[in-house]
């Protein structure tokens, strides 16, 4: 795959939200219900971010870290989530187990999301709330590939 982007540095595609309002009023919908689904805020925060840094959204990236600082959480685990596996002790056991499970279904076409990943997930979650994990997992893929599809960029500071 090409590094080069066709479009004019920091300039969108296309405004897919003008484009296709159902398609977005869809997408939000989808993350309305994961809203409501009892994840934990701060948790849904840290995968929202994990799976942005793994597709390389920068979109998404921005909007979660700054959502995520708003909500209480530190900059420091913010900083050295894309490393969680070599500091364990900053992150739950129900974190960890919630990030190697999300980082396995997002990179589904490369792990299949292996058994061991399963059996730590079921150890820290019932199968209703590995089923709305894995619901939200989707949802912020969905977006990360709306966002980067058609370069949607990180708003400007102010």
């Amino acid at each position: 795959m090409s590094e080069i982007s066709d479009t004019p540095e920091g300039k969108p595609r296309m405004a897919y939200h003008l484009a296709s309002p159902d398609a977005v009023k869809a997408m939000f919908a989808l993350s309305v219900a994961v809203q409501k689904l009892g994840i934990e805020p701060k948790l849904l925060d840290l995968i929202h971010l994990r799976v942005s840094l793994i597709n390389g959204c920068a979109y998404c990236i921005d909007l979660h870290n700054r959502e995520a600082l708003a909500r209480g959480e530190t900059a420091r685990r913010l900083n050295l989530l894309p490393v969680w596996h070599e500091v364990p002790h900053l992150y739950t056991s129900r974190e960890r187990a919630a990030l190697a499970w999300t980082e396995a279904v997002t990179l589904i076409s490369q792990t299949h999301v292996p058994d061991d990943v399963y059996a730590h997930a079921r150890t820290e979650f019932s199968e209703t709330e590995l089923t709305n994990l894995n619901l939200a997992v989707v949802a912020i893929n969905g977006w990360n590939r709306f966002a980067i599809s058609f370069r949607k960029m990180p708003e400007e500071l102010k």
